[in-house]
């Protein structure tokens, strides 16, 4: 199981940890931490060093009730922060955080070398097309309805088979436009219960039948410190947990804040096999 990162063979085989970058002054839970271009860099190699083999950027929070950001500020910020991570770090994997099509185009043009649409596709109806021309990996991520209106009571008739239907018809449709690597991500978090979530992380196996590679982020989300009654700085513990558990039910991408624990899972995971 291999994508295509700017001529580079990827191969998901053996799981991969992609590491978190907000440049967002109100992310859930690293929100406003890198706001230069030193804090930045000093992350990103930090990561890197651990074991991230990719680096998402996001610059729109996508917290439950997060303030929509406008197109133009979202440029501003994602812009200028490849064009200096692809400077330091010219064989940077970097993974752009967004459902607008235009910022997906531009990112990728400055240097980025995947999608990751928290949308699916459906906020912009450009996306699909968009990520088909420039062939890039895909990341085809669950949610209902908005980042501003999704926690308000998900409802689902059956949650794993809804986004087994969802995923099916999708990747059909990025097929149609012959569209190479997709990757899947149910969206823990987004427009689901607690409930749902622990349970699209017990049956995660079950979408290795639409034959694209998973990935999972779970990472201090409030699914972990609401069970527990902690904050997400007090969750790596249980986001390692967690993090196992879908090792363990197929999840080939990781996406964490804290790589050196998940690249640990994952080595932890690989010696079962």
């Amino acid at each position: 199981m291999t994508i295509n990162c700017k001529g580079h063979l990827i191969d998901l085989v053996t799981p991969k940890v992609m590491g978190v970058l907000n440049v967002t002054p109100d992310s859930f839970y690293d929100g406003g931490k890198y706001k230069s271009d030193k804090d930045i860099l000093s992350q990103v190699e930090k990561m890197l060093i651990e074991g991230a083999t990719f680096i998402d950027i996001g610059a729109s929070s996508s917290r439950p009730g997060a303030d929509h950001v406008s197109e133009e500020v979202e440029l501003k910020r994602i812009i200028p922060v490849i064009e200096l991570l692809i400077k330091e770090f010219p064989e940077v994997l970097i993974s752009v955080d967004t459902f607008r099509s235009k910022v997906a185009k531009n990112s990728i043009e400055s240097g980025g070398a995947m999608v990751n649409d928290i949308s699916g596709g459906n906020i912009d109806t450009l996306m699909f097309e968009t990520v088909a021309k420039l062939q890039v990996p895909y990341i085809l991520m669950h949610m209902q309805g908005t980042p501003q209106s999704m926690q308000v009571n998900p409802q689902y008739k059956n949650v794993i088979t809804d986004l087994l239907y969802f995923f099916s018809e999708k990747i059909f449709e990025l097929k149609q436009l012959k569209l190479n690597d997709v990757i899947i991500d149910v969206g823990f978090g987004f427009g689901k219960t607690i409930e749902h979530n622990f349970q699209l992380l017990k049956d995660l196996k079950l979408f290795e039948s639409l034959h694209a590679p998973i990935l999972a982020g779970i990472s201090r989300k409030s699914m972990l410190y609401k069970s527990l009654d902690i904050t997400p700085e007090k969750a790596l513990n249980a986001t390692t947990a967690a993090n196992t558990i879908a090792l363990l039910n197929g999840a080939n991408i990781l996406r964490v804040h804290d790589v050196k624990e998940a690249v640990e899972a994952v080595k932890i995971v690989q010696q079962l096999n």
